[in-house]
């Protein structure tokens, strides 16, 4: 068994580094890892903080530089094809979410319970989770429900796996952060169902490098809404 953890990075020359040293730490027993760097065309350091740790690590860690910001569902498709694994994950360059939680992301799969795992920061109560982001996904995940009648906590999640067969089995087109809606909308309506298991979250605020802001609330909900009702 392989599993693909596909990073998608952006001028995230703060927390890259610690990211990727955490994600080369976490065990998976017999699990053989690859860890796959997307960097969607940074500015900073993060181009050179990338390769330095495949210097240190280069039979583990591949790197795909774009010459241009494409954004992250640009970067995530890249990753896909180079992704090699039976499973595959994806992990953002910043310290949001913990990977030492693989272990529960990818157990419901193992188990052939699920070929879709979501990782929901709000299947547990957190006092951290800012309120309008807290309004923001109830939204967009109830909006989600009502087109596809599913049972989602949190569309918008970054933790996502999926096994290799579950992720070619759709047509992926977006190019930026509509990417989250646009995966799950095609899954959905593939058939797949979603399993969801509750994760830690830290967030940060916009001072400290958050890149997501309200327009992209509107283009999840045209992505949604396109998905829905074309092909």
């Amino acid at each position: 068994m392989k599993l693909s953890i596909i990073i998608p990075v952006y001028n995230e020359q703060q927390t890259v580094g610690a990211v990727i040293d955490r994600v080369c730490a976490v065990g998976l027993d017999d699990i053989e890892k690859e860890i796959i760097v997307a960097d969607d065309g940074s500015t900073d350091r993060t181009a050179e903080i990338v390769n330095q740790r495949r210097e240190s690590c280069a039979e583990v860690i591949k790197v795909h530089t774009s010459l241009i910001n494409l954004g992250k569902g640009a970067a995530i498709r890249f990753g896909l094809e180079y992704a090699t694994g039976d499973i595959i994950l994806i992990q953002d360059a910043d310290l949001e979410l913990n990977p030492e939680e693989y272990t529960c992301l990818l157990d419901p799969i193992l188990r052939q319970e699920a070929q879709v795992v979501y990782g929901s920061r709000f299947r547990q109560r957190s006092s951290r989770i800012p309120l309008r982001t807290c309004l923001a996904n109830r939204f967009l995940t109830t909006f989600t429900n009502l087109l596809f009648g599913a049972h989602l906590t949190d569309m918008e999640t970054a933790y996502k796996a999926f096994t290799r067969q579950a992720i070619r089995s759709v047509r992926l087109r977006c190019v930026g952060f509509d990417f989250e809606p646009e995966v799950t909308a095609k899954l959905l309506k593939a058939g797949q169902r979603i399993y969801e298991i509750p994760i830690s979250y830290a967030p940060r605020t916009a001072n400290e490098g958050k890149k997501i802001k309200w327009i992209d609330g509107i283009e999840a909900v045209y992505t949604l809404l396109k998905c829905r009702f074309s092909g």
